[in-house]
């Protein structure tokens, strides 16, 4: 029986390639590569020659059950995406569950993440934290997401990217206040930078400078002070508001509101109807 390599790739700096890791794909039978150009360069740069098959979310089940075949008989694959570790909001997560299920022995490479990266240099807390990927391109599932988090404690990392970023920090503003920031670009790469300020302020600053590159947000989480100082009740009211003002029937908002904040439907609603 094969093994599968799961392979962690520079996310700007090839120079951060490990000799472990080139040694891995020098050694596999093949590799499974999100995108077989971006792979190719890599592999061009380190003198590495090995055949190679497209691994994506698009095709990750199809792909996955031949991938699996091969390693049950005998071959060995590494997997990697176009930067990063797979499986952190890469596609590789699938074909791990599909080899642990089939009994295919499955060994970490480690290697850059832009999660661990931005929350080093942050200057946040980072003994405890939680991380959160790309937040949804629709509003409302993004507000929804978003208030689920509300009252996070842990410092929480997302992943935006440039047309989305200045939209994400709004939102965050309407639901995190004046929590502060880190907005970082580019990690590793020549242009490299971190922004550091309240949301309010990050929405004032990339309003007036368009974002350009890839980007790291690190938020900080809801302290404990503020934590006790909120009314759940009011909470889940502000809540249930925002929602109508995204569309949402009283009573819809009422329903939903009461699903994120623990408090009853029938009390979210009785105040909303009360203040119209």
């Amino acid at each position: 029986m094969g093994k599968l390599y799961v392979v962690g790739t520079p996310i700007g700096n090839l120079g951060d390639f490990s000799p472990r890791a080139a040694e891995t794909l020098e050694k596999v039978d093949f590799i499974a590569a999100e995108d077989t150009r971006v792979t190719v360069k890599l592999l061009n740069h380190f003198g590495i020659k090995k055949p190679m098959v497209i691994y994506q979310k698009f095709n990750e089940k199809e792909q996955g059950e031949a991938i699996v075949s091969r390693l049950l008989g005998g071959e060995s694959c590494a997997i990697v995406t176009d930067a990063g570790m797979p499986c952190i909001s890469d596609p590789g997560e699938t074909l791990v569950k599909m080899c642990v299920g089939a009994g295919v022995p499955v060994e970490a490479v480690p290697g850059p993440s832009a999660v661990i990266s931005a929350l080093a240099v942050s200057g946040l807390s980072v003994s405890r934290f939680t991380f959160e990927g790309f937040l949804s391109v629709k509003r409302t599932s993004r507000m929804e997401h978003l208030n689920e988090l509300r009252h996070e404690r842990r410092t929480m990392v997302f992943y935006e990217a440039p047309h989305k970023l200045l939209s994400t920090l709004k939102d965050m503003s309407t639901v995190f206040g004046e929590r502060n920031i880190v907005v970082i670009k580019e990690l590793t790469k020549i242009h490299e930078s971190s922004w550091r300020g309240t949301l309010p302020e990050a929405v004032d600053y990339y309003s007036e400078n368009p974002p350009k590159g890839e980007y790291v947000l690190v938020l900080e989480g809801e302290s404990a002070e503020a934590s006790a100082e909120k009314d759940p009740l009011v909470e889940a009211i502000t809540l249930a508001k925002e929602l109508m003002e995204q569309g949402k029937p009283a009573s819809i908002a009422a329903k939903e509101a009461a699903k994120l904040t623990g408090r009853t439907k029938g009390e979210i609603y009785k105040m909303l109807i009360a203040e119209e």
